[in-house]
């Protein structure tokens, strides 16, 4: 079966996969994010190990089977050092109550009841998440 690559012009993004979104992504790796591969989880395949063309922008790939990314990478490990994780806002958010920094940024954004997961609200996360990081 032949993939269907995502078309910006007619199908709604999950997420946002600009450039600024995925150098935020990249920031939070080098600040230490830590994260476990598993299903649901947005990629960054910035140095094109991946042969296969992925179905979104910017080489961005969705884990929908963690089996055949084990078998591209032979281990998780690797896929973290190789991968940088895009997290959707919800686990952006997640990330914060994680890191113990989720109900001080709830508390400083009043924008954030709202829901939405355009750039510069998820921009907004990531710079949250990105400043606890460098925090610790």
């Amino acid at each position: 079966m032949k993939p269907t690559p995502f078309d910006p012009r007619k199908d709604l993004a999950p997420i946002p996969f600009t450039s600024r979104v995925l150098e935020l992504a990249q920031r939070m790796k080098q600040a230490g994010l830590t994260w476990s591969p598993h299903v649901g989880c947005f990629v960054w395949d910035r140095d094109d190990v991946i042969e296969v063309p992925s179905p979104f922008p910017e080489n961005v790939y969705f884990i929908l089977n963690l089996g055949r990314f084990l078998r591209i990478f032979e281990t998780r490990e690797r896929m973290v050092e190789k991968l940088v994780f895009v997290p959707t806002r919800y686990q952006a958010r997640l990330i914060l109550d994680k890191l113990g920094a989720g109900e001080e940024f709830r508390s400083d954004d009043s924008r954030m009841s709202k829901p939405g997961e355009g750039e510069a609200d998820l921009i907004e996360v990531y710079e949250a998440v990105l400043k606890t990081l460098q925090k610790e």
